[in-house]
């Protein structure tokens, strides 16, 4: 039986063989007529005409035929067996198209076998065998291939073969490289057509296919056919292999990489098994509840299971760190030397006794019951009063950490609930950084400026507040980046604001709302003299004795260079005179350590007017007292006739509720103009104009209506107010008196105006009663109900 080696094309180009019959080759008259002939059967291939082969016999019926056929010079019939496994096969297992082949070399081999080197002749068709024994012997027929009539199509189809057939060869390689040169310098196309069918990588029935197919045209196409199938195959297979290639070597060189990180981390003591450790010794020293630990453990594994170099390892173990270092029941102990906070909290701030009574009320029950949820204090007042230092007294008065969270122009609630931890650079809200930051889970955290969160595209901050002011929710705050609730309700809360219009009415309602007035001149004085002018000398590096400021020269600064509510713009003329003292000691000038009158307005420059009485001194001007969110002020209201039709006029830049206020006086005065002894043609013939003063600010609200009405009935009976008088209340229609808010606020703001008397609603008594008696002892105060009284008080006989 025959067995086919591969084609050993370099050998056969060595030994001096052309691949293909030259084209020279001819037949002998012999040959022609010869039509019997010893056929020997292989496997695993198929021979075309005018193409090159070895072929090796291993068993003695082929070696015997190829022997006896060379040595006669005889031509031998190849044929193809159907199935390769055969060891003998009969007829019925040949097929009977085969090509007849001339024995040019025969070489024996080192193991017995034989390899002959044959070139085809033409292919045949067997008619039947003669014998069987000592090997096949047939009758044929010869076949001829026919040629086509589309000469340019054919030629085309060829050149389009021999370009797939080189870049078959290019990419399998297991082809050897001299094919590529056999291809580029077979001339011939039918010689180029049989090479290639014979060396194909093609199935044995494939290519008894193409032997039998009788048009070159025919066999052409299905042969380019297969070679499309091979080349499609080969493309999927080196793309498959260079993929493969490239993820084993990715692979292999994160192996060897990790390999060295990690020999690295052993010999620097670091790496995941470090960082796993070190987060369970943290752990031990933290006493938390089952749910947490749970939690933590979970956590902990899922560390272990990520790679060091994954970008998640970083954000897993940021976020075990973080989750280790909050201060999980860890409290300080609270205080409750209830005398020593007083003192602590009188020697920060002067005044505030409001607060500083709730505060001590707090303590007082906490120190009974020992355990009680910590209130939510909002401390509304003007700027300046101290809101936000209150909050560090009322810490060490409780013996508590302090932190400050400013939430001013907040306008992104993962501000306050943190980010989730599949964001890049997410992080925990600010809430529970503070109480990290702290190292208590029960510090007091004063959120200041509560009233100016804002609201954005990411969620409104002041609603993730209901959550964190409300004592019954916020003892398991939920917070994203956390993922686990954290008890908040031992934290002391203090929120600041100048004015409650701005916060949400469901947060408002979370906070016991203490509101802080401002301060009197002698309060002022006494902040002054006992924190101002001492914190104001340290920051210019002055001594003690530097300079000295009595009570009277801080009250004029007070009330010429000041109009404020708090101490602010107070500290910031005593550090204006600290300044001038520093430059007098650095240019070693003479100057008088105690600071006289004239001395501080030479340094402050002009003061500010404060008499009123000079704008009351024409008919219809008239001081109303107003409240505003940086407290209590003085503001004028005028009014003035003019030849008309009774027509009213208001400027100023007022709200609807003054104007209302105003239009309400002129029916009151049509109305009552006979008691009030105003002509009523006066009141059909003239035009009334009223007008507010400063019109940039906007103005609004009830309190100005019986200052309104009283300016009008100035004008119309062309008589003065009486000097330094100031008032506030709302009227009706029937001129009824009406209680306002903002009391202490206004009268303080009356007596920096220098006002002598004020009016007011008579139900504003008990607001009056709430005011410390020696901050009003200089000015008289009027009770009323009616604008009648008003007006017997206000306007000048």
């Amino acid at each position: 039986m025959i067995e086919i080696e591969d084609i050993a094309l370099e050998n056969l180009l060595e030994d001096g063989f052309s691949i293909v019959a030259e084209e020279d080759t001819t037949e002998t008259k012999q040959e022609k007529a010869q039509n019997v002939f010893p056929i020997l059967p292989v496997r695993n291939m198929v021979m075309f005409p005018k193409v090159v082969i070895p072929i090796t016999a291993g068993r003695e019926k082929s070696i015997k035929l190829l022997e006896d056929s060379h040595k006669i010079g005889d031509l031998i019939g190849v044929v193809s067996q159907k199935f390769s496994n055969l060891e003998n096969p009969t007829e019925e297992d040949l097929y009977t198209v085969g090509t007849i082949a001339k024995i040019i070399k025969i070489i024996k081999l080192p193991d017995g076998n034989i390899s002959a080197i044959t070139r085809g002749v033409q292919r045949f068709r067997i008619k039947n065998y003669i014998q069987t024994e000592p090997y096949f012997l047939a009758e044929i027929e010869k076949l001829k291939d026919s040629t086509t009539k589309k000469k340019e199509e054919f030629e085309a189809l060829i050149d389009n073969i021999k370009d797939l057939a080189i870049k078959i060869i290019d990419l399998d390689p297991n082809i050897p490289g001299a094919a590529n040169f056999a291809i580029r310098n077979i001339e011939n196309q039918e010689d180029l057509l049989n090479f290639i069918c014979t060396n194909g990588n093609f199935g044995s029935e494939a290519k008894q296919r193409l032997l039998e197919e009788k048009s070159l045209m025919n066999r052409a196409k299905k042969c380019y056919e297969l070679m499309h199938d091979d080349f499609r195959k080969l493309e999927l297979k080196n793309q498959i292999h260079q993929k493969t290639s490239k993820d084993l070597d990715k692979q292999q060189r994160e192996y060897f990489l990790n390999q060295q990180i990690r020999t690295i981390q052993e010999e620097l003591g670091g790496g995941t098994e470090t960082d796993v450790e070190e987060l369970k010794n943290k752990a031990e020293k933290i006493s938390w509840n089952a749910e947490i630990e749970e939690h933590f453990q979970k956590e902990l594994k899922r560390l272990q299971r990520l790679n060091p170099n994954a970008p998640d390892y970083n954000v897993q173990r940021n976020y075990l760190d973080f989750f280790t270092e909050l201060p999980w029941n860890t409290y300080s102990k609270d205080i409750f030397d209830i005398p020593k906070a007083e003192k602590v909290l009188n020697k920060d701030h002067f005044g505030l006794e409001d607060i500083k009574k709730r505060i001590l009320e707090h303590m007082a029950v906490l120190k009974l019951k020992n355990n009680m949820k910590s209130p939510i204090l909002c401390l509304v007042g003007p700027p300046g009063v101290g809101k936000t230092s209150l909050g560090k007294s009322i810490a060490d008065a409780l013996g508590r950490k302090y932190v400050r969270m400013s939430l001013g122009g907040l306008h992104d609630e993962s501000e306050i609930r943190g980010h989730r931890k599949t964001y890049i650079g997410a992080m925990a809200g600010r809430l529970l950084q503070s109480i990290k930051k702290s190292g208590t889970s029960n510090p007091v955290i004063v959120l200041d400026e509560i009233d100016k969160l804002g609201q954005g595209i990411h969620g409104d901050p002041s609603s993730a507040l209901l959550e964190v002011l409300d004592p019954e929710q916020n003892h398991s705050f939920y917070d994203n980046f956390l993922e686990i609730g954290y008890d908040l309700s031992k934290v002391m809360f203090i929120a600041t604001a100048n004015s409650l219009s701005t916060i949400q009415t469901p947060l408002l309602d979370r906070m016991e709302v203490i509101q802080l007035s401002g301060y009197t001149i002698e309060e002022k004085v006494e902040i002054a003299k006992r924190h101002l002018i001492k914190k104001q000398m340290e920051e210019t590096g002055l001594q003690k004795d530097a300079y000295k400021l009595g009570n009277k020269e801080i009250a004029h600064v007070i009330e010429a260079f000041t109009r404020e509510s708090g101490v602010r713009n107070l500290e910031k003329q005593i550090a204006k005179i600290s300044r001038w003292v520093a430059l007098q000691i650095t240019m070693e000038r003479e100057y008088e350590p105690k600071i006289s009158i004239e001395k501080i307005d030479e340094i402050l420059g002009v003061p500010m007017s404060k008499n009123s009485s000079e704008m009351m001194d024409v008919p219809g001007v008239v001081t109303g007292l107003a409240w505003t969110s940086v407290g209590g002020d003085i503001l004028f209201i005028e009014s003035i006739l003019s030849k008309g039709k009774g027509n009213l006029s208001m400027t100023g830049n007022l709200g609807n509720v003054m104007k209302e206020s105003a239009t309400i006086s002129l029916e009151y005065i049509k109305a009552k103009h006979e008691g009030l002894g105003i002509s009523l043609e006066d009141i059909e013939n003239k035009n009334i104009h009223v007008h507010v003063p400063e019109g940039a600010t906007p103005k609004d609200g009830p309190s100005a209506g019986i200052a309104m009405l009283t300016s009008m009935v100035s004008s119309y009976l062309n008589k003065k107010v009486k000097p330094h008088l100031a008032m506030t209340g709302e009227i009706t229609l029937r001129g009824k008196v009406l209680p306002v808010g903002g009391i202490k606020e206004k009268l303080l703001a009356a007596v920096r105006a220098d006002i002598k008397e004020v009016i007011l609603c008579d139900d504003n008594k008990k607001d009056v009663e709430e005011i410390n008696k020696k901050y009003l002892k200089n000015i008289k105060i009027h009770y009323v109900k009616t604008m009648s009284e008003v007006v017997e008080l206000a306007i000048e006989k």
